[in-house]
């Protein structure tokens, strides 16, 4: 089965380019649309001390700074992973670099993320039958983001220069020689004037090259 060829291959890209921004933007609207019950659902209220009617402005500019903020890696998200694949498809290892600068952060991000949820419950952190569907909501997502990231970095179903750099550039040099021997076969006899019977012998020699070519790249 051959490798990937591609650091950030069509799944991957579909996650993190595709899926995820869309998260964020739909998390930026819920948040700007409805402040307030944003707000109220980042943790349990005591019972003797419910939320405010009315967010004090600071709270109110908090919450809309914070679903910018989740907006922007969104925005980010998409158009650093859809450079990296239109613009180092050729040249793998650096886009493997530029791709995993982006993608460490956001797995600390969301293990951090994932962290702070849980011990925003407090006392009833495990008991998960009092778990509200925001809560549920917010866990469930963040595994469909954190889980591919932990892959991603594990080589899963994508290039990895430590493990088949060495394959992809003796492939390319082998394609490459076996084009350029055609290449000079067939120049050489376009630009020669030649009689029948000596154009029948480099005919013959012409495909004599292609034939060694075509198995030597095969054989990688």
């Amino acid at each position: 089965m051959d490798r990937p060829t591609s650091a950030i291959p069509p799944v991957y890209y579909a996650i993190f380019a595709c899926y995820e921004p869309l998260l964020c933007l739909l998390g930026f609207i819920g948040a700007w649309s409805d402040p307030k019950t944003t707000h109220d659902g980042q943790a349990p209220w005591p019972i003797n001390s419910p939320p405010p009617a009315e967010l004090p402005r600071a709270s109110l500019v908090t919450v809309i700074q914070l679903a910018h903020v989740c907006f922007l890696i969104g925005v980010v998200n998409y158009f650093l992973l859809t450079a990296a694949r239109n613009h180092l498809a050729s040249n793998v290892h650096i886009q493997e670099k530029i791709v995993s600068a982006l993608l460490i952060p956001l797995l600390i991000g969301d293990v951090l993320h994932l962290y702070v949820t849980i011990w925003a419950l407090g006392e009833d952190k495990w008991n998960l039958s009092n778990w509200s569907p925001m809560l549920w909501t917010t866990i469930g997502l963040g595994l469909t983001l954190m889980v591919p990231r932990i892959c991603w970095h594990l080589g899963i179903g994508r290039y990895v220069h430590s493990r088949d750099g060495q394959r992809v550039a003796t492939s390319t040099g082998l394609a490459a020689s076996s084009k350029s021997s055609a290449r000079y076969a067939r120049s050489y006899l376009g630009h020669m004037e030649i009689s029948p019977a000596r154009s029948t012998r480099l005919r013959f020699i012409n495909i004599t090259i292609c034939i060694y070519s075509v198995p030597s790249f095969k054989a990688v």
